[in-house]
């Protein structure tokens, strides 16, 4: 680990430090801070830590140790090599980055969209690492019902179709404000930057069905939540259904808002997440 490269100070008592590390030959910039049990949160596709950092500091807020790698092909984070280039490449990437920062208990895995994905493969290759698994309008989910209303699988959905949800998903006047900005700065750099990795995960978004991985995931007995919010343009509803239906034990929770729901509203996020990681399966109570 490298020395703190910047202090984030801000209201309310959170702390958010920069600080870099190499894992695997990859150098990434994380966000780190807070006290408390480990959380790590992947980030969705197109964006970067950074793009999170309200949400991150309501959790150190809350009273979580939080981490927030910038994952391979964003945020300047090199790329993965070609021969690495899949969801379980990221998924070793992050395992990687969970033990390079030191982190000795199992963590509390958070995917995002994209980062969703990521998070089911790192629970099922790397399931030491990982004691609860929180996924928020994540990818992985194999239905898609397309424009005639017919129920297929999510690798027919062709690339077009995810561009124009996504904008109808950041447009509204009353999310413009605050989640506009960050993909602006956030997602065209990316896609700049690093075009080969920005089209080539973005054909993994297109294409991830994870559906088996997160069912072995239930049968381990893994606490795992699927949080969706009820006005996704870009993950549909059939797809989590899916991810729902995987293993009967699976803990859901609906909450209001759009794909991007956790940055138009960083306080219900903690909230919700806040909730979530503390929800003990044994008893149905926090």
């Amino acid at each position: 680990m490298e020395p703190t490269q910047q202090t984030d100070n801000r209201p309310g008592g959170s702390e958010l430090r920069w600080r870099a590390t190499t894992v695997d030959g990859v150098r990434s910039r994380y966000l780190v801070g807070g006290t408390g049990p480990s959380v790590v949160l992947l980030h969705g596709f197109g964006l970067t830590n950074r793009t999170y950092r309200a949400a991150l500091e309501e959790l150190a807020r809350r009273g979580f140790r939080v981490y927030a790698p910038t994952m391979p092909g964003f945020g300047g984070t090199d790329e993965l090599p070609r021969s690495k280039f899949t969801i379980r490449g990221y998924a070793a990437w992050v395992a990687a980055f969970i033990r390079a920062v030191d982190i000795t208990e199992p963590v509390m895995l958070i995917g995002h969209s994209f980062g969703g994905g990521v998070a089911i493969m790192t629970a099922y290759d790397s399931p030491d690492l990982v004691g609860r698994l929180v996924l928020v309008n994540s990818v992985g989910g194999s239905a898609w019902v397309n424009g005639r209303g017919t129920l297929v699988a999510m690798t027919q959905r062709p690339l077009w179709d995810w561009g124009l949800h996504l904008q109808a998903d950041v447009l509204p006047a009353q999310e413009l404000t605050r989640v506009l900005p960050v993909i602006l700065r956030d997602g065209v750099p990316a896609a700049v930057s690093h075009p080969r990795a920005f089209w080539r995960a973005a054909k993994l978004v297109r294409t991830a069905d994870l559906t088996r991985e997160l069912a072995e995931i239930g049968r381990r007995g893994l606490p795992v939540t699927i949080v969706w919010s009820n006005d996704d343009n870009v993950i549909p509803a059939a797809a989590t259904h899916t991810l729902r239906s995987a293993h009967e034990e699976f803990r859901t929770i609906t909450v209001e808002g759009r794909h991007c729901w956790l940055l138009a509203d960083p306080t219900r996020f903690g909230e919700v997440i806040s909730e979530v990681l503390t929800f003990s399966p044994a008893t149905g109570a926090a």
